[in-house]
């Protein structure tokens, strides 16, 4: 009997905090790594409504994508193609995500943009105070 009352308890415990434990507390947040490097793919904003993306007029023509790499340790490093010899420029700064927020530092400039979208394969955020809507892929 009193290995019966035990068992009961068990399985009530067990009950309990498989369904406290839900996904629930992440607020829409991705549960996504954000780390990693990203190669610059679209630019766009919200016209009338409607996303408008085209091919990231950044890139330089011939070269390799433009990108972003987010390390581990918060660095930020941005990688400029440029040039009929395709020189990569490399800047470095720092980034911070709370939540849905992903703000970037690099010297003394600083921009707040919202995740919209991570995946495996994405990134795509849109700057809080232009509306600029940048698409990276991986």
């Amino acid at each position: 009997m009193k290995t019966r009352k035990i068992l009961l308890v068990l399985a009530l415990s067990l009950g309990v905090f498989a369904t406290s434990c839900s996904n629930d507390d992440n607020e829409g947040e991705t549960i996504i790594p954000l780390q990693g490097k990203y190669n610059l793919s679209q630019t766009g904003s919200i016209i009338n409504g409607q996303e408008v993306l085209v091919n990231a007029p950044q890139n330089a023509e011939g070269c390799n994508r433009d990108y972003l790499e987010l390390r581990l340790s918060n660095t930020a490093v941005i990688g400029d193609y440029n040039g009929s010899n395709c020189a990569l420029t490399e800047t470095t700064g720092t980034y911070v995500r709370s939540h849905n927020d992903l703000t970037l530092t690099i010297g003394a400039l600083s921009s707040t943009s919202d995740i919209m979208n991570l995946t495996n394969k994405e990134l795509k955020i849109k700057d809080k105070t232009t509306g600029i809507i940048t698409v990276y892929t991986r």
